[in-house]
């Protein structure tokens, strides 16, 4: 579960592009605290803390407790921008979180057991349809990660989302389908391989029957 991280702001009193290469200029960046029913706080934040959260991963699923003129904000992350060129934050937009509320959230998905994967073993490949899943998930409890155990798919095999074990209280955003997590795929050697079997076992078949 990831824990709840402190940053220090400092109010922002002026917005626009001039303030914002301001900001930048004075080594922070600008960002905004916005929802929960209140009008939104426009604030300024560490560029070096800012670039180390984004890059250590796991930023958008983070709770942070944003301290602005001796009031806290909890807020958990919803956008951020990088420079297109330097891959430098330029904005954070952070949605306020009350207590006790759920969130949406876009939740990584781990594969274990890959080297057990009876599939996998026979040749097949892992097909990730999505590395994360979007979740409603309590503000104070959101996971790190979905681990899922691929060690008894097949090739051919796919994983739905009703085959995972949420945490308790979390559900999937998506609720109109089971929809697909991961398949094992079978590369074109495996196939041909697989169908020049079939095809054996067919005329091995025919042959009996015409025996009998």
């Amino acid at each position: 579960m990831s824990e709840t991280k402190t940053l220090t702001a400092v109010a922002r009193d002026r917005v626009g592009k001039g303030a914002a290469r301001e900001a930048r200029r004075q080594g922070r960046i600008p960002a905004v605290v916005y929802g929960a029913g209140k009008p939104p706080r426009a604030i300024e934040i560490d560029f070096n803390e800012t670039r180390k959260l984004i890059y250590a991963g796991g930023f958008m699923t983070t709770m942070f407790d944003i301290t602005v003129d001796g009031e806290t904000e909890h807020a958990i992350p919803r956008d951020y921008q990088l420079d297109p060129v330097k891959d430098m934050p330029l904005h954070v937009d952070f949605f306020r979180v009350a207590k006790g509320q759920t969130v949406a959230v876009e939740v990584p998905v781990h594969f274990v057991n890959q080297e057990k994967a009876v599939g996998i073993k026979r040749g097949g490949t892992l097909n990730v349809v999505r590395h994360t899943v979007e979740l409603n998930v309590p503000a104070d409890k959101i996971p790190d990660a979905i681990e899922v155990d691929i060690a008894t798919l097949d090739i051919g095999d796919s994983l739905h989302i009703s085959a995972v074990t949420l945490p308790k209280g979390v559900t999937p955003v998506i609720t109109d389908r089971d929809f697909t997590i991961a398949t094992i795929a079978v590369p074109a050697g495996v196939r041909e391989a697989l169908q020049q079997e079939a095809a054996e076992k067919a005329e091995s078949a025919g042959g009996e029957e015409e025996e009998g």
